[in-house]
Order: C-alpha cells, then sequence, then structure tokens
C-alpha cells in the first residue's frame, strides 16, 4: 500500500511539476502572436469587416494553421539551436543573403513603427489632444524608456493597456450577430476578383503572420533559455498565442460586420477611413464612450509597439552583422545599435506627423507590404527548420515540411497577385 501511496505522490508532483513547466513557458508564443493585434491589426481586421461583412472569416481559420506551422517552426529553431534567427540566418546563408532578409525586415518593421506612432496620434486626435504635441512627446519618452527607464515594469502597463482589444469579443456578442452566417463563412470560401478586396486579404495575411512574429519568437525562446527538451512546452505556447490571436482577430471582423457592415446602404460595405469610425464597433458595450474606449486601446498597444518595434529591429539588425548591441551598453560602445534605434523612432514620429495622411489606408498598405516581405523571410526559416544537420531528429517531417513550403508559396502567390492587380487591374478587368 505504501508503495501504491509513493508512486502516487510521484506522479501527481510530476503532473504539477509538468503544469509548472507549461506555465513558465508561456509568454514567447502568447507575445509574438498577439503582437499583430496592435494598431495596424485592429485596422486591417476592422476594415475586413465594414467593407466585406463576415466574408473573409474563412480566411482567419485557414490562416490559423499557417499561423501555427510559422511560428512552431520558429520556436524549434531557437530551442535545438540557441540562436537568433538573424544570427542563424547568416550563419546558414552568408553574410549576402543576410543583407537581403535583414533589408526586407528592416523595411517591414520601419513601416510598423511608423504606424504605431499614426496610431498615437490618432489617439490623441480621440481625446482632442493636438497631435503634434502628443507624438514628439510620446516618441520621447519610449527612447527614454528604452534606453534609461525601467522598461519591464512599465511594459506591464502598455500590455495592461492593450487588453482593451479584449472589449471586441464582448462587443460581437452584443452585436447581435447571425452566428450561423458566421459559421457559414467560417467554412465556406468567399472569394472575389477585385483590387480592394485582394488588398485586405494580403494585408490581412501580413498583419497576422508579420515578419516582426518570427524574430520575436525565435530571439525570445532563445532568451528565456528554452531547450530542445523543452519543446512540447514551446509548442503549447506557441498553440496558446495563436489559437487568442486569431480568435481576438475574428471577433474584430464579426463587432465590425454586425455593426458598420450590416448598417451600410443596401449592405453594400463601407471603408473605414478614421479612427472614429471603427470605434463604432465597439458602441454595443460603450455607447458614446466608444472613441474613448478605443482610443486608450490604441494608445496603449501602440505605445508597447513603438517601443518593442524599434528595439527588437535594432538588436536582429545588429545581430545579423556582428555589431555590439544591447541597452545595457554604452553609447560609446554600441554606436549602430543607438543610432539605428534612434533613427527608426523619430523616423516614425516624424512621418506621423505628415498633414492629411490617410491613417486606415496607410496601416493597411503596411500590413500588406509585410505580406510582401513575408514570404522572404519564410523560404529562409523553412529551409532551416527542414535541415537535418542543422536539426538533427528535430527537422521538419514530410507532413510539417509539405504544409510549411504550402504556405510560403501560397503567401507568395498572394503577393504578386496583389501587385499584379494594384499595377494591372485596370488592364485586366480588375477594379
Amino acid at each position: 500500500m505504501w508503495a501504491r501511496l509513493a508512486r502516487l505522490g510521484q506522479g501527481a508532483r510530476g503532473r504539477s511539476r509538468s503544469w509548472r513547466l507549461y506555465l513558465t513557458a508561456l509568454g514567447p508564443g502568447l507575445i509574438a502572436a498577439t503582437a499583430g493585434n496592435d494598431v495596424g491589426g485592429i485596422a486591417t481586421y476592422a476594415s475586413v469587416g465594414a467593407k466585406y461583412g463576415y466574408d473573409l472569416i474563412w480566411m482567419m481559420v485557414v490562416t490559423a494553421f499557417a499561423l501555427v506551422a510559422v511560428q512552431e517552426q520558429c520556436a524549434r529553431l531557437g530551442a535545438v539551436t540557441g540562436k537568433g534567427l538573424s544570427d542563424l540566418i547568416r550563419e546558414q546563408f552568408g553574410p549576402r543573403w543576410s543583407v537581403v532578409a535583414m533589408t526586407g525586415f528592416l523595411i517591414a518593421n520601419g513601416g510598423v513603427t511608423v504606424t504605431e506612432f499614426v496610431g498615437i496620434a490618432a489617439a490623441a486626435d480621440l481625446f482632442g489632444v493636438p497631435r503634434f504635441l502628443a507624438v514628439p512627446a510620446m516618441a520621447a519618452l519610449v527612447w527614454w524608456l528604452i534606453v534609461y527607464g525601467d522598461y519591464r515594469r512599465v511594459e506591464r502597463l502598455f500590455l495592461a493597456f492593450a487588453l482593451v482589444s479584449l472589449a471586441y469579443p464582448i462587443s460581437a456578442v452584443l452585436g447581435n450577430p447571425d452566428w450561423g452566417e458566421v459559421l457559414q463563412h467560417a467554412v465556406v470560401p468567399t472569394v472575389r476578383m477585385d483590387a480592394g478586396y485582394i488588398l485586405l486579404f494580403v494585408a490581412t495575411v501580413g498583419t497576422t503572420i508579420s515578419p516582426y512574429m518570427q524574430m520575436y519568437q525565435q530571439d525570445a525562446v532563445v532568451e528565456k533559455g528554452v531547450t530542445a527538451e523543452d519543446l512540447r512546452y514551446a509548442r503549447a505556447d506557441v498553440l496558446a498565442g495563436c489559437v487568442f490571436s486569431i480568435l481576438v482577430a475574428i471577433c474584430i471582423i464579426v463587432a465590425t460586420a454586425a455593426t458598420i457592415f450590416a448598417s451600410s446602404p443596401g449592405g453594400m460595405g463601407v471603408e473605414i477611413a478614421t479612427a472614429e469610425d471603427a470605434a463604432r464597433a465597439l458602441a454595443p458595450i460603450a455607447g458614446p464612450y466608444a472613441s474613448y474606449l478605443f482610443g486608450v486601446g490604441i494608445f496603449g498597444a501602440s505605445m508597447l509597439a513603438a517601443g518593442v518595434l524599434p528595439l527588437a529591429t535594432a538588436a536582429s539588425v545588429c545581430e545579423a552583422f556582428g555589431f555590439e548591441r544591447g541597452v545595457e551598453l554604452t553609447f560609446s560602445e554600441a554606436p549602430i545599435f543607438y543610432g539605428l534605434l534612434t533613427v527608426l523612432i523619430a523616423a516614425g514620429a516624424m512621418i506621423a506627423l505628415v498633414p492629411g495622411i490617410p491613417v486606415i489606408r496607410l496601416l493597411i498598405v503596411v500590413q500588406a507590404v509585410n505580406g510582401i516581405i513575408l514570404p522572404v523571410l519564410l523560404v529562409f526559416i523553412t529551409r532551416m527548420a527542414g535541415n537535418r544537420q542543422l536539426m538533427g531528429r528535430h527537422a521538419n517531417g514530410a507532413v510539417h515540411g509539405a504544409l510549411a513550403w504550402v504556405v510560403t508559396v501560397v503567401i507568395g502567390s498572394l503577393a504578386i497577385l496583389m501587385l499584379v492587380t494594384s499595377l494591372f487591374g485596370p488592364w485586366l478587368g480588375i477594379g
């Protein structure tokens, strides 16, 4: 009897330890996957629902599988090799291809950094604060927090602000959508051959599977000390993050479809042009205070990303080319790192202040650019994840490898389709 009790006790302790390990591993995947729900993501998903109703929900379901496949590869690469993505690309493909990858990464993240300051400007407008005061002040604050401040403590505050995005699931329910229609569009694809639809299609993929997410995922796994023995916990983290991110994104589409699209003349849909337009989807939960609730949400999400993105970009680029990096170093010890960090923040703030800038349109176009750059990065990731000399028994199997290449080819084809329709749409009869 005592032996049986001892075995039961060991089993309970083992299960307890297993759950602790799962909880400890949570973080990189959860943060990386939900990063797409920043101001650019919210604007893109809201535009999808307002313009096309539930038509693109099926694509979010398909994208969920692609997101898990991509992020899992990055987590596995980091856990097995113990190296960040940019460092690994330079090691495996050489300096020239590293330049190609980092150039694409710099363009993608530079564009997203601009959108975060555009989000800060939009939030300032919602609260009646002049953007020419708010944006430079917040840019200076972000720079100071990264270089001199206690960033981890402030990050928790910004994450609390960003949690306002959870109002969308509540608003989706209170908006009283036709759930039967939602389910139908989740399983039955609706495809339209018009330039606006294709642009939003690619933009949605670009913001859901953003190049920033792959870099952050792998670097965070390495930083956290996750090893090959911890892969099942890292995979659970990836899955939890991806599911949460996709569900919030779908709820944003449902909320805007049930409110803005449903009230559009003739059910033809409308294009969202301002932050106030996007805030209308929160009316079921916040009523006349919807714009303020939306303003708090995009301010918190934008401030968080405006700090994390330049920092991650500067660190990854410096890592790829062997420059000193890290906020623990002085300016004289890491001049390239601090210089790039400062340029990204300053340029993002200045571009966001351009008079008459079409906020929502800019956010969507930047996400579409991400969708164009993404397949280039996915080629590197998929090749390395399938390299048995590098990954050993943890290399992609036949099924996972095939899925990863299908995702890469499909996203690349979508990017080409968007470019063709944008440049030659009128000649091809695509309006």
